[in-house]
């Protein structure tokens, strides 16, 4: 038996993905903390999962001398140990560690499709860490490529505002061309059939500021939601918490579904007593869409509105929208919470893109936020058009497709933009011009039909190859829910591409403008 000693970080990973029946069975009896003051136990065995960092290494150190508080240590790096810390180890402790390793794996996966706190080191003004910080996510980004065993064509977006995506998506390719120079057949690995997207935060400021009314993205959005933990009250008045999460099957079912498709369903899964499986999760289920309902009658339903004009440019009925003044004022004049008149502001702002400094001054002292006037003028940081250009180099739009023919809710309209790219990549349709590839395309998506030529089948169209393959998004800054359900839906839609997004964090609305407002404090 064996004791499993953890940091905070493989403390989180692996509560993500495992279990403490899964690591009892694996033999493992007691699970400890890396910096936290333990008992000896001379007689057994322990393993450490920890990350590379001088902290740990000195507290795995501090077990070891003056007297081994265990028989022997089995160590177990999330990344590569820089080798002074090795040394520093093997000088200390070398007859005590039977094995060390280095097994990439410094990402956190946090669901199925989704893998995720460097926004403040990213983007505040002349900030020291920058460039360490793109490092550390080069370095994820490429410890996840290796677990999936892919070594994928890497794109950017060409033309943001800032260059941040050029800079990482240069960052992932080298360290990939590294990484796979000689696998472990000590032969070099080629591109495989995946693609890699680096997409900045600045291409889509619209999704994470919207009212979004699918289940999960509206949970996160309106209650105070913390570590996935949600607390209802029973019907005694008692209060109950509920973890949601991939092992909530009825929570998976049902995330990514409309809140007025989730609210037909209490109905339904009470009558229904087919699922024994969700009967204790139902009440929790039914208490999270009714606390939803609440605060969609009260208030949000007004906001949306509002908010699928200015975002989507035209109304319910497809008119465009000629003076998104006049959509706003009415959500300005409505005694709203400060936030949700903020984000209106935003949207006002975006669907201009920039606006004159005079008319910015209005809206500020109209919100009453002279004094955190930040969680709109701080959007310039993240690349985003606040101030209207004459210039000439303005800012461009993403030209959006036409879902015109697509049955929506009059209140959910907005389809983020990432889905658009997605759809376009899965189908190969991204200029190469707008995206370019850091270096090699992988051949099945050249177009020079480079793969077929070998297949000795007839009719193999690229379709064909890239069945199985996969699209690898990351989004620099966060990415919202509404995004996250977006991999879902395209992968679900094209069987043959399989979509993962991840980032640097998950965003909720109010957790950005936080962020946004602190990046000058």
């Amino acid at each position: 038996n064996y004791i499993l000693i953890l940091d905070q970080f493989t403390t989180r990973l692996l509560s993500s993905c495992c279990k403490m029946s899964n690591l009892m069975s694996e033999g493992i009896t007691i699970v400890e903390d890396l910096h936290k003051n333990r008992e000896p136990v001379p007689e057994m065995k322990a393993i450490y999962f920890m990350r590379p960092t001088a902290m740990c290494v000195d507290a795995f150190i501090n077990d070891f001398k003056p007297k081994p508080k265990y028989k022997a240590a089995y160590v177990f790096f999330t990344d590569y140990c820089p080798d002074d810390l090795f040394d520093k180890m093997k000088k200390n402790c070398a007859k005590h560690i039977k094995v060390c390793k280095e097994i990439n794996i410094s990402f956190l996966p946090l669901e199925a499709q989704v893998s995720v706190d460097s926004f403040s080191f990213i983007y505040t003004p002349n900030s020291q860490d920058k460039d360490q910080t793109l490092e550390t996510i080069a370095n994820q980004i490429v410890t996840l490529c290796s677990t999936l065993d892919e070594y994928p064509g890497v794109r950017y977006k060409k033309d943001s505002a800032l260059d941040y995506g050029n800079k990482l998506a240069e960052l992932v390719d080298n360290k990939l061309a590294r990484h796979y120079e000689l696998d472990d057949h000590s032969k070099k690995k080629g591109k495989t059939q995946a693609q890699l997207l680096i997409v900045d935060r600045a291409l889509d400021p619209v999704s994470p500021i919207l009212h979004e009314l699918t289940f999960q993205a509206m949970a996160y959005d309106l209650i105070p939601i913390k570590d996935n933990n949600y607390e209802y009250k029973l019907k005694d008045g008692s209060k109950k918490e509920a973890l949601l999460n991939e092992e909530d099957e009825l929570w998976v079912k049902l995330r990514h579904m409309h809140i007025a498709e989730v609210t037909g369903l209490p109905k339904i899964l009470t009558c229904n007593l087919m699922f024994p499986i969700f009967l204790p999760q139902k009440t929790v289920h039914v208490s999270l869409a009714e606390d939803l309902m609440s605060h969609f009658q009260k208030n949000v339903e007004k906001l949306c509105k509002a908010e699928q004009d200015l975002a989507v440019g035209a109304d319910a009925e497809g008119q465009k929208v000629k003076d998104p003044m006049r959509t706003l004022l009415p959500v300005l004049l409505h005694p709203h919470d400060t936030t949700d008149k903020i984000r209106a502001v935003l949207l006002y702002i975006f669907s201009l893109n920039g606006t004159t400094a005079e008319n910015l001054n209005k809206l500020i002292q109209h919100v009453k936020i002279e004094d955190e006037s930040g969680y709109i003028l701080n959007w310039k940081h993240l690349g985003v058009p606040i101030l209207s250009t004459p210039s000439m180099f303005s800012f461009r739009k993403q030209p959006r497709k036409d879902r015109s023919d697509k049955e929506t809710y009059n209140v959910s309209r907005w389809t983020p933009v990432i889905k658009d790219i997605m759809e376009d990549a899965v189908e190969n349709k991204l200029e190469v011009k707008d995206w370019p590839y850091q270096s090699e395309c992988p051949s099945v998506w050249n177009g020079s039909r480079a793969v077929s030529a070998r297949q000795k089948h007839k009719g193999s169209s690229p379709d064909d190859l890239r069945s199985g393959s996969r699209l690898i998004l990351f989004v620099l800054g966060g990415v919202s829910y509404s995004e996250m359900r977006c991999a879902y839906e395209v992968t679900h839609a094209n069987k043959s591409c399989e979509v993962i997004i991840g980032s640097t964090h998950i965003l909720t609305p109010r957790g950005l403008l936080e962020d946004i407002y602190n990046l000058d404090k």
